[in-house]
Order: structure tokens, then C-alpha cells, then sequence
């Protein structure tokens, strides 16, 4: 029986841009929330007050985000993790999406609650505050608006490179984030608008209803394309096959395992029953097509 592991793969394409980038919004979201929890208090205003404090959900999205880079940056040279960092972005986005839910809920919720029990609407300010914070997300979105980059990962062993469209589920969170705001923030200047000149104030708890399902449906994708990279989905059936009817040739496939590592790295763990004379050389090089596949754990099994 002979055995081949290629080691020292760090499968993270750590996005120093989106990093920095993620940092300027979580600054810019804070000053706005001061100056909006500031102000209503000062002013007595309700509207700004509770636009202070949804700002402040996002800006703890945006730590967790942050955390997520950083704790990734500084571990990824580290023994601790059998295939380094590189799901910590995916753990990250898994969580914000948690919370991004959690928003969408309460703003389900309160919706519900305003379109049964309506409430005095102070227009001029409330549109103010809904500008505001139009304008801060267009600003927030425009620095996050990029969340994926290539890189170039070299794999010993291989002896080439591949280049990799790396998906960052990190950076796509916190834009999902701003998007859901800014989406709240258009929806609620448009009922506002409404509701002032032609007195339709329930419009303004039904764009929150339909703000909180929309915001629900991206949370779900997020989650959606997460999730199955944390609980090590195996990669799809045909990809597979196409593994097994390249080696069918020249040996039995015993046990096969290909799942992610991170968000864009295939690991495979292969076990092959052979009575040819092939060698572990061969049987890697029959599987060198699969550029897929980032990290081989291959064994075989004379007979």
C-alpha cells in the first residue's frame, strides 16, 4: 500500500482591499450614527434616533467582518487549521447573514405592527433621515462594490499555477448589508413621498414589508451559497463521475471524497485498488486534468 499527501497548501486568497475597504464603511457608518443618536437626542427626534441605532446593527455586521479578515490574516500561517484559514471568510459571511435575517425580521415585525396600529408620520424629518441614510449606503456601496478578485495559487507538487476568481463571501455579506439599508432607505423615501402628498401613510409599513422579504431572499442566498462549503458538501455528482471513469481503466475507485476547503479550493481524498503496474506518478498525472482540485490525498492498494 503507498500513500501520497501533498502538504503546505494555505487555501486562502486574503482580499487586503476589500479588507481596508470594509473598514472606511465601518468608520463612516459609525460618525453617521453618533450624529444621528446626537441630534434626535437633542432635537427630541424619534426618526433619528432609530436610524442611529439601525446603523448600528450594521456597524456590527461590519465587525464581524472585519474580525473575520483579520483573525484569518493572522492564523493563516498557523498548524491549528488541517487546511489553513480559508473557510473563515465563509464562516463570516455565514454570520452576517444570521444578522442581516435578524433585520429583516424586526423589520417584518414592526411593519406589521405600524400597518395595524398607524402612527403620527412627522414627513419632512422622516424623509431627512431616509436621504441620510441613502446617501451614506451609496457611499458604502460604491466601497464594497467589488467583492471578488483573482489571485494566483501555486500548488507544489503540480508543478504549474492556477488562477482563481476567488469569491468573497466576507465582503459580500457587509454589501449585502448596505444594499438592504439603501433598499430600505429608497423604499421608505418613495412611501414617504406618497403618504405626504396624497395620504396614503399605509404605504409607508407596506415598502417595510416588502423591504424585510426582499432583504429575507438575499439572506438566503447568502446562506445558501455558505453553508454547504462549512458542512463540507461533496462536490457535484458529474464532476465526480468524470474522476471515477478516468481512473475506471486502470483501477477500482474504493472511496472517494472531493469537498471544499474554502470558498473556491477543492480537497480530494482518494483510495484506488489497482492490479496494474501504474505508479502513485501515473495515477496523479491521470488526475492532473481535475485543476479543480487544489490538495490530492491519494492512496493505493495493490492486489
Amino acid at each position: 500500500m503507498n500513500s501520497a499527501v501533498q502538504h503546505d497548501h494555505n487555501f486562502i486568497g486574503h482580499n487586503h482591499q476589500g479588507e481596508r475597504r470594509t473598514f472606511y464603511v465601518l468608520l463612516l457608518t459609525l460618525v453617521t450614527m453618533v450624529v444621528e443618536i446626537v441630534a434626535g437626542t437633542v432635537y427630541g427626534s424619534m426618526a433619528l434616533l432609530a436610524d442611529g441605532w439601525h446603523m448600528g446593527t450594521h456597524a456590527a455586521a461590519f465587525c464581524i467582518t472585519l474580525f473575520a479578515y483579520r483573525y484569518a490574516r493572522k492564523h493563516e500561517n498557523s498548524g491549528k487549521f488541517s487546511f489553513g484559514t480559508g473557510k473563515i471568510s465563509v464562516l463570516g459571511g455565514y454570520t452576517s447573514a444570521i444578522a442581516l435575517g435578524i433585520v429583516a425580521l424586526l423589520m417584518l415585525v414592526e411593519s406589521v405592527h405600524r400597518l395595524l396600529s398607524p402612527q403620527a408620520i412627522q414627513f419632512n424629518e422622516a424623509i431627512i433621515v431616509a436621504f441620510i441614510g441613502l446617501t451614506v449606503n451609496v457611499a458604502s456601496i460604491f466601497l464594497l462594490g467589488d467583492h471578488s478578485h483573482d489571485h494566483d495559487h501555486s500548488h507544489s507538487g503540480h508543478g504549474h499555477e492556477h488562477k482563481h476568481h476567488h469569491h468573497d463571501h466576507n465582503l459580500r455579506a457587509a454589501y449585502m448589508h448596505v444594499m438592504a439599508d439603501a433598499l430600505t432607505s429608497i423604499l421608505a423615501i418613495v412611501a414617504l413621498l406618497f403618504a405626504k402628498f396624497y395620504g396614503w401613510n399605509w404605504l409607508d409599513a407596506v415598502m417595510g414589508i416588502v423591504g424585510a422579504m426582499v432583504i429575507s431572499k438575499w439572506t438566503y442566498n447568502l446562506m445558501k451559497q455558505t453553508s454547504p462549503i462549512l458542512l463540507d458538501e461533496s462536490i457535484e455528482q458529474d464532476y465526480r463521475n468524470q474522476v471515477i471513469k478516468v481512473l475506471a481503466d486502470s483501477a477500482d475507485v474504493v472511496d472517494l471524497h472531493i469537498w471544499k476547503i474554502s470558498s473556491d479550493h477543492y480537497a480530494a481524498a482518494i483510495t484506488l485498488q489497482t492490479s496494474s503496474d501504474l505508479t502513485m506518478s501515473d495515477f496523479k498525472e491521470k488526475l492532473s486534468q481535475f485543476d479543480k482540485i487544489s490538495h490530492l490525498t491519494l492512496e493505493l492498494n495493490y492486489t
